[in-house]
């Protein structure tokens, strides 16, 4: 018994690792895009709420692609799975279309051309990467392991930040080379060592379609179960993500320029406003992924955003670059229990590992739909207040995700199935 519980724990942390560099590849594209694009975008245009408008472009494709390749996914079967052959075909084209996005920054319409291109096909793998965890590592480890591949991304905060700070202002097309490359050596060491047709939930899946003789449900029928379900939990989490990744997304997105309108710095020191709070969130996540496990993870979650909202005060209150670094650190603390759980919780509540990719494109659905209108909501009352109470609109509305999630935690506690969330 223990030999065959120390193997598990060897092979998930294994294929932890492999999804957290999957993950890790996108995300040093991301990160940089939303660092370092909008002041491309400031050359051409004068308005923060038209540069937050495209800057949310690509989570309005993401609407639409990712739930859809997520299902599509759930639905393949090939001898290297469900999840690493459309890795394998759409992270080398991403990271080429990325590359040219400086190169393409002297004409506006060029520039918002390849900022399409690129984020049409990012967003075509990416919840196919994420849902890679949920098909290897079973529910009661899944915070941890979840929380492993948060830390990855959060490295690539920091990846972002050190080009803003040290590379971007003298190459400033060279620096969009480094993410472009860490994507293609990641994906090569991924695609090297993961099949995913050897995990459980493939397995689980293949093995109920022929019990059923049917295959995974369309994302339509996914959606109909969830919409019409009278425990409101599912379609609630989703509100509360989609709110909180409006919050989140405004921060980042909006964050050079608050740094260079507010606290009147050049664009490579705003650019890296954001590396200690990638510190913050590399200490925070696995002790929130523990606690929620520990003492639930709803509860976590409300208590992490009540935090982010907190820090986002604060960074307001005390307006010099040490002050607002604190604040972003601060929030990012809080948000990390979020940001590790949200998913998880969802996941949990599948009802099938048939769905697993759908889920995770649903929950791609709610935080990149409030990433394309949180940036555009609050640059525009940044347009009406000024950039300087950028930080307390975040606040506002992180606190109404904050009343969707303890509204959820009420229905769980209501049923069998809270104790597992």
């Amino acid at each position: 018994m223990t030999t065959t519980s120390s193997t598990h724990r060897v092979r998930t942390g294994r294929i932890t690792i492999f999804v957290a560099l999957a993950v890790f590849a996108q995300e040093s594209t991301w990160n940089l895009y939303d660092s370092q694009v909008p002041p491309l975008l400031r050359e051409h245009l004068g308005s923060a709420a038209l540069i937050g408008l495209l800057m949310g472009m690509d989570n309005v494709l993401g609407i639409f692609i990712q739930p859809w390749m997520g299902n599509r996914s759930d639905r393949t079967r090939t001898s290297w799975g469900r999840r690493i052959p459309y890795l394998v075909a759409g992270m080398p084209v991403a990271a080429l279309l990325f590359l040219l996005i400086p190169h393409a920054a002297a004409s506006l319409p060029l520039l918002i051309a390849t900022m399409f291109g690129y984020a049409l096909v990012a967003n075509s793998f990416k919840p196919i990467a994420e849902s890679l965890l949920p098909d290897f590592v079973p529910p009661e480890r899944r915070s941890r392991a979840n929380a492993v591949v948060k830390i990855a991304a959060s490295l690539t905060v920091m990846v972002a930040a050190l080009i803003s700070i040290f590379l971007i202002d003298a190459y400033p097309k060279l620096s969009f080379a480094i993410p472009a490359a860490l994507m293609v050596v990641s994906l090569a060491v991924l695609a090297a060592n993961v099949r995913d047709s050897r995990s459980p939930a493939y397995r689980s899946a293949v093995a109920e379609e022929r019990e059923q003789a049917a295959p995974a449900a369309r994302v339509r029928d996914t959606v109909l179960d969830i919409v019409r379900d009278r425990d409101r939990s599912r379609l609630l989490l989703i509100v509360s993500i989609f709110l909180f990744g409006g919050a989140w997304a405004a921060s980042r997105a909006l964050s050079t320029p608050y740094g260079m309108e507010v606290l009147g710095m050049s664009r490579g020191e705003a650019g890296g406003l954001t590396l200690p709070s990638g510190v913050a969130f590399i200490v925070a996540a696995y002790p929130v992924a523990r606690l929620a496990e520990r003492f639930g993870r709803l509860r976590v979650m409300t208590a992490g955003m009540t935090v982010f909202a907190a820090g986002m005060v604060l960074g307001t209150v005390i307006r010099n670059p040490a002050g607002v670094v604190t604040g972003l650190c601060v929030a990012t603390a809080g948000a990390s229990a979020f940001l590790v759980n949200a998913v998880v919780v969802l996941w949990n509540l599948a009802p099938s590992t048939r769905v697993v990719g759908t889920y995770t494109g649903l929950y791609t659905v709610g935080w990149v739909g409030g990433g394309f209108l949180g940036p555009a909501l609050i640059g525009g009352l940044v347009d009406l207040t000024g950039w300087g109470l950028l930080l307390l609109h975040v606040a506002a509305v992180a606190l109404l995700a904050v009343l969707a999630v303890a509204r959820v935690g009420a229905l769980q506690r209501r049923s069998a199935t809270g104790r597992a969330l």
